[in-house]
């Protein structure tokens, strides 16, 4: 079974920065792709950024100002935030979506999300 552990949440005043490690119990498939969603209270969970082997993703509200890596070494992935917005403000989760084999069990794109980090930017 694959977990995955989101830290690096906190408070910050707008034009700050942050960064959001999400670490994986197992070494997850480089093509496999791994990302950022957060949400709100009331609204639906958004993209905010992914990342495979072959290219990284953002929505159009965060580019320019965030930045996702990762590091399969380490079997993590970063979200670097800066010039952050109050309207940033979110719980962000960590998703990474399986296909192959992970534990001698199988999966076929199956979506697994970390229990999210809480993200306040004030004004």
């Amino acid at each position: 079974q694959v977990q995955l552990v989101e830290s690096g949440g906190g408070l910050v005043q707008a034009g700050g920065s942050l960064r959001l490690s999400c670490a994986a119990s197992r070494s997850i498939f480089s093509s496999n792709t791994m990302g950022w969603y957060r949400q709100v209270l009331g609204n639906q969970r958004e993209l905010v950024a992914t990342i495979s082997s072959r290219s990284t993703n953002y929505a159009d509200s965060v580019k320019g100002r965030f930045t996702i890596s990762r590091d399969n070494a380490k079997n993590t992935v970063y979200l670097q935030m800066n010039s952050l917005k109050p309207d940033d403000t979110a719980v962000y989760y960590c998703n990474a979506v399986l296909s192959g084999f992970y534990g001698g069990f199988y999966y076929a794109n199956t979506g697994v999300w970390g229990r999210g980090t809480q993200v306040t930017v004030s004004s």
